[in-house]
């Protein structure tokens, strides 16, 4: 992408980062024609939807740390704190974030919402500690409206009009509620970035701005209207819902469990899931209408035509798939998430991409489109082949948790396990993952273990 004149001089493009907190590939544009997403759908018929996108960590913190980083790092949620604190200890042992490194190149950065693992980026009792800093040297604001919540912690996993949560067991798993969108936070991170949206447009630098939507993480809640929205509407049925056989990363979906589900178990009980199902789709409903104000915001200021767009999914999220509500767990729908990137002289708009890619892969597609220098730390491989023909070939995905780690190729799905047990899964002939093959074929795990170790390394 070329730099684009204004007031005679020459501007690079600005970077809009739409991140989105536990969003399956549950989209029209994406192949889900029964879920309501029209502004995302419109933005896939703009941009390339990358079909086949997969994150390189199925939870939030070790997620964001990829994207922010462009390189793999530790498991944990609490990742890009840990590098904070080694930055402090041994700056030179620590490589500039993506955000740094366009503030580096002239650009204006700004968060708003969840864009690193706490909204506004923040530690602290309730994640508001200006001494406690996500993401040192990343930002030149970082914000988070908490309205009613009081506090990005109670901003997080808020319900309607300023409900925070206390205790899990106490706090319904969804909700729905009559009102406007600024009844959940994610309505006022909105209202947020439409305001540095007019800032940033004002200003003669280029700007990095990366919002973050909460919802649809849990607990599912979104105002009436958008759960309205699947009254009537059938979901398919869910086909893979047994637990798995032998080791697997199969888990107990403890963080959907421990809240108030009136004594219902969604493994159980058909109808249950059923509105389970309906409730996530109504919070990615209510995340799409706010993509939709942020797109149009950008329309009507101009900027949208000097704007590279990502939005980006931070992981997938199990459904009853493999008797698992929730993510943290390394069978595909833990990994697989959306990406979608869009600017104004992208050729073959609307066309998608099968091609794997991954999360790692965005801080130098950036670069590579804006004209910025691809940093060496970077892992990640430029996206712009694929961008310039959505024919193009991938490559290999890794992502890892606590206790595996696995590698999906254009066939295979393969997870490592720590203790030396495999898991094997052919996609061209077991797309849903129920038939671990490992066993029987025991080149194929050597092979595909020797490329993951060699990609991790």
């Amino acid at each position: 992408m070329s730099t684009y004149s204004i007031h005679g001089q020459k501007k690079k493009p600005n970077i809009l980062l739409i991140c989105i907190d536990d969003l399956r590939p549950e989209l029209a544009s994406f192949g889900a024609s029964y879920v309501k997403s029209p502004n995302i759908d419109q933005l896939a018929k703009e941009g390339r939807a990358f079909q086949n996108h997969y994150v390189n960590a199925p939870s939030c913190g070790p997620s964001r740390y990829t994207l922010l980083t462009g390189i793999y790092g530790p498991p944990q949620n609490n990742a890009l704190f840990l590098r904070a604190k080694k930055l402090e200890n041994n700056p030179k042992s620590v490589m500039p974030s993506m955000p740094e490194w366009f503030k580096k190149n002239g650009y204006t950065t700004v968060s708003v919402g969840k864009v690193s693992h706490h909204p506004g980026g923040r530690g602290g009792a309730d994640w508001n500690d200006d001494h406690v800093i996500e993401m040192p040297n990343a930002w030149d604001k970082h914000l988070m409206p908490v309205a009613e919540w009081q506090h990005p912690r109670g901003g997080m996993h808020g319900l309607a009009n300023g409900e925070i949560r206390t205790k899990s067991g106490n706090m319904d798993v969804f909700q729905t509620v009559e009102g406007p969108d600024t009844i959940y936070p994610d309505g006022h991170i909105t209202n947020e970035a439409l305001n540095q949206l007019d800032d940033l447009t004002s200003n003669k630098k280029p700007f990095f701005l990366a919002v973050g939507i909460i919802k649809p993480h849990l607990p599912f809640g979104a105002p009436k209207k958008y759960y309205d929205l699947y009254d009537g509407v059938k979901l398919p049925e869910l086909k893979n819902t047994d637990k798995p056989k032998g080791i697997t990363t199969w888990h107990s979906s403890g963080e959907f469990m421990k809240y108030n589900r009136w004594g219902k178990n969604p493994n159980e009980d058909k109808e249950f899931a059923l509105e389970v199902r309906k409730h996530y789709a109504a919070c990615v409903s209510y995340a799409d209408e706010q993509v939709g104000r942020i797109l149009q915001k950008l329309k009507e200021t101009g900027a949208d035509k000097n704007t590279v767009i990502v939005l980006w999914g931070d992981h997938g999220w199990n459904l009853g798939e493999h008797a698992i509500w929730g993510k943290h767990n390394l069978f595909e729908q833990g990994l697989h998430s959306p990406l979608i990137i869009s600017y104004p002289t992208l050729k073959k708009k609307g066309k998608s991409t099968n091609a794997i890619v991954e999360t790692v892969d965005i801080f130098p597609t950036l670069c590579d489109l804006v004209d910025v220098e691809i940093p060496a730390f970077a892992k990640g491989t430029s996206l712009k082949r694929l961008l310039k023909n959505n024919k193009k070939s991938g490559h290999l995905a890794v992502a890892y948790n606590g206790k595996a780690q696995t590698l999906r190729t254009d066939t295979y799905r393969l997870i490592a396990h720590k203790k030396g047990s495999f898991e094997l899964y052919n996609h061209l002939k077991d797309p849903l993952e129920m038939n671990n093959i490992a066993e029987s074929n025991p080149e194929v795990v050597q092979k595909l273990n020797l490329l993951l170790k060699e990609k991790l390394k």
